[in-house]
């Protein structure tokens, strides 16, 4: 299935008469994607079948037993140890390497190994050796009294069998959500109880797609799941393989659509857990000396030029799409990927900066490939690239020299937020609002969010944190009439209305923060006193009706259904209708809606008068009703009428509405349809 026409297609990325002296590079970057895809598939074989190493290497039940194989091409020995040979090296679990290939293959009889076995390698080189976990592992868990961790036979007598279709794809509303800290309790939260707990939350809330964080396998859970170590397996400590597939399938059955965070931006450095130095050398898979360190996540940097590394990565992003009926992925740290300096300390203030030397072009040609993979194999699929750098055709086609993403995330939107709450909200400059949460590529779709979980990680705060201060410790009860909740709880509809309705062509929260939970983010540590007070959700906030979390997720759950009801929201353009910065009221039009925001903290304003298209409008929500948290101060369900009138003396008369528009509060009308004219 293909994505929905939209009505407002983006122009093409050479349309952008910015890029008219780099389009050589943009022709190189295309003719580069071409090259290298000549030279994985010697034109003998499509791009789908040269990604499928999975289903080559790794381990593999067979009519006649089992079959092992990796890759390995420094080793000069390798066993398979594990429940099956007592833990040690046994000349029957030797594996014989094929040909000079650095490939090589184990085959064993059925009664050799069975399902629920632990195994391990011991991969000799020249000069020493080490245990290694599979490179192609599909289930790794770590041992809960010594800590080891190793790869477990998962092949049960019968298997998951998928019983619900991919929802079909629309503007996505995205939930993200890490499955170990999903829960109240304090630990570790499994698939299992994400299955069952927390995704009626999520359809319940009016999100149409879930972002799961922390999926692929991770030695240190701490990490958020960003320090990957085994590629094709699923984070042990969550649950089993067919744990992972009852949840995508129970999410499918509810109408979510599920993608999942893709990390091959950089890998952890562990030895024994993941890939680092798998055969004795680092150059498997890793750029060599001071370019194959990423220092600031202390990790290890692919090396997109290498066909094998690709192989590895093209065969992931088809091995979660196929083995777990995954609808698509973020890929995590772009920027990180295709800059040699990974982004550090850079403003990207000009063009040249995505052009220059430091621009690693082998990374750009990697992630277009995998795009054209995923569309290829899933038409359907949505790829959303976490990119902050703001390089031009992240998410334009690859034929225009783009890389091919469905979608950016616009992660400016965030830091204009946030440094608007440094600042007392009558000096927000509406312009700088308004100009960053409608300022994307023509040429892409984006997608826009107040805060994510990068703003919650120990260290930062949440919006509604900021906003209130020590005032959410004491004065979230509805009846507490504290100014700063109050302020805060305001502000905190505003701006996720502004930036869902304003930014891009969709939305993104952080489980949580829609109903503004409170505190930070900080996982089990020595610094903390190993707590995991910080690494849960209180969703017991959002359900107490005497909290005013249970207001704002009322609200959430509102603005939601309102653009979700209109098939065609985010296929128009926002239109700037008025911005009066002395009484702070911002006005904008999108499909056929009117937002009407008046940010001042204290100056409410009576028959506010301001140009619309002439016709009858219903008020269809604001944010000041009592169940959201709201003073009461406008009538719900009112119609107004455009009439004549100007904005001064000696103005020509124009269409109006008059509003009366309290302070802190948003308001959305929608036009009705003009009435055909009846002929007599």
């Amino acid at each position: 299935m293909k994505f929905p026409p939209r009505l407002n297609a983006p122009l093409p990325l050479t349309a952008d008469p910015w890029l008219s002296p780099y389009r050589g590079e943009l022709e190189q970057r295309r003719l580069a994607v071409e090259q290298m895809r000549r030279r994985l598939t010697g034109g003998r074989m499509s791009l789908a079948d040269f990604a499928s190493g999975h289903e080559f290497f790794g381990l593999h039940r067979t009519a006649d037993g089992w079959v092992f194989r990796e890759r390995a091409p420094f080793a000069t020995g390798i066993f398979l140890v594990g429940d099956a040979t007592g833990w040690r090296e046994d000349e029957a679990y030797r594996m014989q390497m094929i040909g000079d290939s650095g490939e090589w293959e184990l085959h064993l009889a059925p009664d050799q190994l069975a399902h629920g076995q632990h195994y391990q390698l011991h991969v000799c080189w020249p000069g020493g050796g080490g245990v290694r976990l599979p490179s192609f592992a599909r289930y790794v868990v770590q041992d809960a009294t010594t800590g080891q961790f190793s790869a477990m036979v998962w092949e049960p007598p019968e298997r998951y069998r998928f019983r619900h279709h991919s929802p079909a794809p629309a503007a996505p509303l995205i939930y993200e959500a890490h499955p170990g800290m999903a829960q109240e309790k304090r630990g570790v939260g499994s698939f299992a109880e994400f299955r069952e707990q927390v995704l009626p939350r999520i359809v319940a809330a009016g999100y149409n797609t879930i972002q799961l964080m922390a999926v692929m396998s991770h030695p240190y859970y701490g990490s958020f799941g960003y320090h990957v170590a085994n590629y094709f397996s699923i984070y042990g400590g969550f649950g089993t393989p067919d744990d992972f597939r009852e949840l995508v399938d129970a999410a499918h059955g509810m109408g979510l659509r599920v993608i999942m965070d893709l990390v091959h931006s950089h890998s952890v450095r562990n030895e024994v857990e993941g890939i680092a130095r798998f055969d004795g050398t680092r150059t498997l898979y890793f750029h060599h000396g001071s370019r194959g360190e990423h220092a600031a996540w202390d990790s290890l940097c692919f090396d997109y030029g290498k066909p094998e590394v690709l192989h590895f990565l093209l065969s992931n992003c088809r091995f979660w799409l196929e083995e777990y009926h995954i609808d698509g992925f973020r890929f995590d740290g772009v920027t990180s990927m295709v800059y040699r300096h990974h982004g550090l300390g850079r403003c990207f203030t000009s063009y040249e900066d995505y052009f220059d030397s430091s621009v690693d072009g082998d990374a750009l040609t990697y992630l277009t490939l995998a795009n054209e993979l995923v569309h290829t194999l899933r038409p359907d699929a949505v790829t959303v690239a976490e990119d902050v750098s703001g390089m031009p055709g992240m998410a334009s086609p690859a034929a225009e020299g783009g890389c091919g993403f469905d979608y950016r995330l616009a992660m400016g939107i965030s830091d204009m937020w946030f440094r608007l709450f440094d600042r007392p909200d009558e000096d927000w400059d509406l312009g700088y609002l308004y100009h960053e949460v409608t300022a994307q590529r023509a040429d892409e779709r984006t997608i826009g969010y107040v805060e994510c979980h990068d703003q919650a990680i120990v260290g930062g705060q949440t919006a509604i944190f900021r906003l209130a201060g020590a005032a959410m410790y004491d004065g979230m009860h509805r009846d507490s009439g504290n100014d700063a909740v109050d302020r805060a709880v305001a502000l905190h509809k505003m701006i996720r209305l502004a930036t869902a309705a304003a930014c891009g062509n969709g939305y993104l929260n952080f489980m949580g923060n829609e109903f503004g939970h409170p505190e930070w983010i900080d996982f089990p540590r020595e610094g903390n006193q190993w707590t995991y007070d910080y690494a849960r959700r209180q969703w017991s906030l959002a359900d107490d009706p005497a909290l005013r979390y249970s207001q704002l997720a009322a609200f959430d759950r509102e603005m939601l259904g309102l653009l979700r009801n209109d098939a065609d929201f985010y296929d128009r353009a926002p239109q700037l209708v008025r911005r009066d910065d002395p009484a702070k009221v911002l006005i904008f039009e999108r499909d056929s809606f009117l937002f009407v925001f008046n940010f001042h903290p204290v100056n409410s304003v009576s028959g506010y008068a301001f140009e619309a298209l002439p016709g009858i409008y219903d008020a269809v929500f604001n944010s000041d009703e009592p169940r959201f948290g709201g003073f009461g101060r406008i009538a719900p369900e009112q119609c107004y009428r455009t009439m004549p009138c100007r904005y001064a003396e000696n103005e020509p008369f124009r269409e109006m509405l008059r509003l009366y528009l309290p302070c802190r509060t948003v308001q959305v009308l929608r036009r009705r349809p003009p009435q055909p004219l009846m002929l007599q």
